[in-house]
């Protein structure tokens, strides 16, 4: 067998592969003992026609078929003999058989492409301090203690600490005129006028309101058509059917308990104890822009044009989680757009093809590897956690994408290393 490997372009290669007939003669014969079993003719059952009639009624359309699966399975074993890296769907281009001679032919496919990697250490990249606040600690109580909120009949709304239940019709948009629009109405529904995601002129002007009276408010809508903005206003009027105050418990230490589930005993350790889950969850936050703005700022450093192909893949596994999401929701995937989908994760996969192709190179000029010292501390720390021995989770990871992962955060970490953060304020942020 004759092999060459060609390399067309940076990212695109080509394996040329010449056989002789004796080469494939047992591929050959696999292929009429299968024909065989399908095949029946006058005087002999399915399965029992002679391979030299068979020959001499399909031997051309036997074997040329049975070429086009030798090739296939050539070309991957050649892969893995070579070590070779298809990173989409190999094309067939070319394939010339000659029976009783040869098999020629020649398969494409697109590798990652090599490039000169610069700017990579040194750099100085931010990462977000974010500073926590008495008010969060409270909006946070606020959201622990809601289930044992209490409500009171009210007959007047006097201030925000009211929910109230209305109906809404929407009204002519020409100030003017109150005339209702013919749409089908929202009725009994329930507002907190304590939430701060409610429209403030529904707070501003139900006040001083009663049960049986009306107030007025406008909802703007802010969109895009392409590049143009397009702004729209709705003016509702609201018919209030009940008002209730809201009525807020005494933090007991009973119900500190409760809400804590037996973490903190009183007030001040509550307090305490949600402080130290918003800083938690910042500082991962935190953590998570600065990694953002550090791979962002290498990919932009190092940018070129990813193989078309590459990133078809990556968008096609975008596009189909997210089908398989929609799907799991029990939606109808006759409503699933999935143009608007492609066009939403185009950008994200262009970026994701530049990185993976960054950290090949990377990982390949750093000698950042993952050894099977590696691959056992993982497998020690998650079988403590699981209770699977660590031989089975050694096998699983090295025949699975595993380590794939962890040579990738093998490769953040050396980024993170050679390079310098520089906190800052969000706040003081332009």
């Amino acid at each position: 067998m004759e092999v060459k490997i060609n390399n067309i372009s940076n990212s695109l290669q080509e394996v040329e592969v010449t056989l002789n007939y004796d080469e494939i003669s047992q591929e050959i014969a696999n292929a009429y003992n299968e024909e065989r079993k399908k095949i029946s003719l006058p005087g002999f059952r399915k399965g029992k026609v002679p391979i030299e009639l068979l020959k001499k009624l399909y031997r051309d359309a036997i074997e040329y078929q049975a070429s086009e699966k030798i090739a296939t399975k050539k070309f991957w074993d050649i892969v893995d003999k070579e070590k070779l890296k298809p990173i989409n769907t190999p094309k067939l281009t070319d394939i010339n058989f000659i029976i009783d001679s040869k098999l020629s032919f020649k398969v494409q496919y697109e590798i990652l492409p090599k490039i000169e990697l610069k700017d990579y250490k040194g750099l100085t990249i931010e990462k977000p301090i974010f500073k926590i606040s008495e008010n969060e600690i409270d909006k946070e109580i606020d959201y622990l203690i809601k289930p044992y909120l209490k409500f009171e009949d009210a007959e007047v709304v006097d201030g925000a600490n009211y929910k109230i239940t209305v109906n809404l019709q929407r009204i002519n948009e020409n100030n003017e005129s109150n005339e209702p629009i013919k749409e089908p109405k929202g009725e009994n529904l329930v507002i907190n006028l304590s939430d701060e995601n409610v429209n403030p002129q529904i707070i501003n002007n139900a006040k001083n309101k009663r049960v049986g009276e009306n107030f007025n408010f406008e909802f703007v809508d802010e969109h895009y058509h392409g590049d143009e903005k397009h702004t729209v206003t709705y003016r509702y009027t609201a018919r209030i059917l009940k008002i209730e105050k809201i009525i807020y418990p005494d933090l007991t230490d009973e119900l500190v308990k409760k809400i804590s589930k037996n973490k903190a005993n009183n007030i001040e350790e509550l307090r305490q104890q949600v402080k130290e889950d918003i800083e938690a969850y910042y500082k991962k936050q935190s953590e998570d822009i600065y990694l953002n703005n550090l791979l962002n700022a290498i990919v932009k450093n190092n940018d070129f044009e990813p193989p078309q192909g590459y990133v078809n893949t990556i968008l096609e596994n975008f596009v189909q989680q997210e089908k398989s999401h929609y799907s799991s929701k029990k939606n109808n995937l006759k409503n699933f757009d999935e143009k608007a989908v492609e066009e939403y994760y185009k950008p994200r996969a262009v970026w994701n093809a530049k990185w993976q192709i960054i950290l090949e190179n990377l990982c390949e000029k750093e000698n950042i590897k993952v050894d099977d010292t590696d691959i056992e501390e993982i497998a020690k720390k998650e079988s403590e956690a699981t209770g699977i021995s660590v031989a089975k989770l050694v096998n699983y990871y090295k025949n699975s994408d595993r380590l794939n992962s962890l040579r990738e955060e093998k490769a953040i970490k050396f980024l993170i290393e050679n390079n310098k953060v520089k906190e800052v304020n969000p706040e003081h942020k332009n």
